[in-house]
């Protein structure tokens, strides 16, 4: 004797295919978007700038502080002196632990701390070459 359950989900999905809400969806029998691409650590960065037409060049807080970071070589390579170089790390530190404990606006960014001795050290070495 084969006994079966329906969760009150599984019976929630049947009713409504039965009501027919589930026809007519939009991309019905088209592949999935991005379907077969290799997988991007930051998929949900780029789909949400995407869905929130952030194409405009505005940034959430968030999201600006991470490339910001990733930037900061070049950004620094216009400062003159060390002294400037230490202080854009400790304004953009204080921006990365604002982020940590969500007081930026965007979505959840994990960064480290900038070691400020390693950003004037990759100064130093830019400019001397």
């Amino acid at each position: 004797m084969v006994h079966w359950y329906e969760s009150s989900i599984d019976r929630q999905l049947r009713e409504a295919q039965e009501r027919g809400e589930f026809d007519n969806l939009e991309g019905l029998g088209k592949p999935l978007p991005d379907a077969g691409r290799e997988y991007e650590e930051d998929w949900w960065v780029k789909d949400w700038l995407r869905r929130e037409g952030a194409g405009s060049g505005v940034l959430p807080p968030t999201l600006a502080l991470r490339r910001e970071v990733e930037d900061l070589p070049k950004i620094v390579d216009r400062l003159r002196y060390e002294a400037a170089v230490r202080e854009r790390v400790a304004e953009v530190n204080e921006r990365i632990r604002r982020a940590g404990v969500g007081l930026l606006d965007g979505p959840s960014v994990v960064l480290k701390p900038l070691d400020a001795d390693d950003v004037v050290r990759g100064w130093r070495e830019r400019r001397a070459g």
